[in-house]
């Protein structure tokens, strides 16, 4: 490997992505530039910043990984993150958050839900939410990112972490999110060319589609025993119906991330950037191909590197990768591709984490700066852009420091989590807040306290994958999970606090008193 061009390449990336961050912070004047980008982002960057932050190392290593272990199956998260994630987040959620967010002049999501219920409480409560739960889904890039560099460059793995968290820091620190989003868009870009030429060589590998597909289909005798046994049928079919393989899959990874992208405050924010609905709609066709590009051909590699490493190796993927589902991704593109490509999808996976981190980052930012700080001292103006700068620099040492002590498979699981959570307690009360006038505050309040403990309580005392290694239940009843009875322990909250958070915001609001006509003239003023 020619690592001085390597690392030339790299260090080009690089300073073209802190010459973007220094074009946003010379073109951010006051904290509506620093926190909405000023409102007049043009269609291509917002859509392509969406994408790009929607899309991370965890939809590409994690996911990818994960695919190499289920098979086509996760293609019907490709097929949410689509129809929901795009259409029905531009369509039916962006354009009332757009006018709504105008109206009350909202710059943040959780600024948006408590200024619509006129409440503090839904501000601050979500702004913790958010600082408290997102690191979790930030350290998982992070890894993914890491990880990656840690195999191609050589370098040490902790040396990877911090150097990467470093440049993040400088970009989002001082260009906010107009800084942000010019980076996201460029990043986007380096991600669609490095997806699309992946697809294509794998296929050429594989002696073209259908070969490739048959290949995948005619190694179902070789899914290991202890995944037969959960419901594993082959990497072409769904697992066994009501399995612990079917739920794993289906509750936690296709629903939890696909339905759970509509409440992600990174993404809503987007929406609050762009001046009128054209952007919006201009911004679906744009979104769509970009998703299909990174999560299509990210499951479909996947899936198919199992091809690759039993006709080249006689091997499968999670054997070849020793069990780590995060390791597969990074094994095939160094095993199967050329050098110079290595290099691109270097740039890649560290576009893809770069854009996603930093605007967990930016989130994380503003949560505590704006909707915690501002919320509950009623101080605004240059003090809360220097909390939250002062944020997003404990959000960086947060993720760093769990980047290092979190366990293999991650990343996928450290996703879905964080997408679960979002959806649970925020979904009832923004699905709301945008079409339900009757929706009242404490029905929010009820939705998002309901939505947010129920998904806690699930993760510490019901759901088997989290639940055993956190030890608590075990150390407060003396039991590894609180109910044994399938399929229970492998029902994802979702499942569970989701339906819970609506039933109590629709119940709470019918029994008490509607916002005053007043209130809400002014939330959906402009809307028909």
């Amino acid at each position: 490997m020619n690592l001085p061009l390597l690392y030339a390449i790299v260090l080009i990336y690089l300073l073209a992505t802190l010459y973007l961050g220094y074009r946003g912070w010379k073109s951010t004047k006051d904290s509506e530039g620093y926190l909405v980008a000023g409102r007049t982002t043009h269609p291509y960057i917002m859509a392509m910043s969406y994408g790009a932050t929607f899309i991370s190392t965890s939809a590409i290593v994690g996911f990818g990984g994960t695919a190499g272990l289920f098979g086509m199956g996760l293609l019907w998260l490709t097929l949410l993150n689509i129809f929901v994630g795009i259409f029905l987040a531009f369509i039916v959620y962006g354009k009332r958050t757009r006018k709504i967010g105008h109206n009350l002049n909202a710059m943040t999501f959780p600024e948006l839900l408590g200024k619509r219920f006129d409440s503090k409480f839904i501000q601050y409560f979500s702004g913790i939410v958010i600082f408290l739960g997102m690191p979790l889904y930030a350290s998982v890039v992070l890894i993914g990112a890491a990880r990656f560099m840690e195999t191609t460059l050589a370098i040490d793995y902790k040396m990877a972490l911090l150097i990467y968290a470093v440049i993040i820091t400088v970009y989002v620190f001082w260009g906010g999110l107009r800084g942000v989003m010019y980076t996201d868009a460029m990043q986007g870009t380096i991600m669609f060319i490095g997806m699309a030429i992946l697809l294509i060589m794998t296929y050429s590998h594989l002696g073209g589609i259908t070969a490739a597909h048959q290949a995948l289909t005619n190694l179902a005798h070789l899914v290991p025993a202890k995944f037969a046994a959960m419901g594993h049928t082959g990497w072409t079919s769904m697992p066994s119906f009501g399995s612990t393989w079917w739920w794993t899959l289906m509750s936690t990874i296709v629903m939890g991330v696909g339905i759970g992208v509509l409440a992600m405050p990174q993404l809503v924010v987007r929406f609050m950037t762009v001046k009128s609905n054209r952007e919006l709609n201009r911004g679906v066709l744009i979104g769509g191909i970009f998703i299909l590009a990174m999560t299509g051909v990210a499951f479909v590699v996947g899936s198919l590197s199992n091809v690759f490493f039993y006709q080249t190796q006689g091997n499968i993927s999670v054997n070849i990768a020793k069990g780590n589902a995060d390791s597969i991704i990074p094994l095939y593109i160094n095993a199967a591709t050329p050098e110079w490509f290595v290099y691109l999808f270097m740039l890649t996976l560290l576009a893809a984490a770069m854009s996603t981190s930093s605007s967990q980052f930016h989130a994380q930012g503003t949560a505590i700066g704006r909707d915690i700080y501002e919320t509950l001292t009623n101080k605004k103006g240059s003090g809360s852009i220097l909390i939250t700068r002062i944020g997003i620099i404990i959000a960086v040492v947060i993720a760093v420091v769990l980047g290092l002590i979190l366990p293999d498979n991650i990343i996928a699981r450290g996703t879905a989590i964080f997408f679960g959570l979002c959806a649970a307690a925020f979904l009832p009360m923004y699905t709301s807040a945008l079409y339900w006038k009757g929706a009242t505050k404490a029905g929010a309040i009820a939705g998002l306290v309901t939505g947010t403990f129920v998904t806690l309580f699930w993760y510490l005392f019901i759901h088997k994958a989290e639940a055993v290694p956190l030890g608590i239940c075990k150390m407060l009843l003396g039991r590894d999970v609180l109910i044994t009875q399938m399929p229970w322990p492998v029902v994802d909250p979702i499942l569970v606090a989701l339906p819970l958070a609506i039933l109590a915001t629709v119940t709470v609001s019918l029994m008490t008193k509607r916002p005053s006509d007043r209130h809400l003239e002014e939330c959906f003023k402009g809307i028909k």
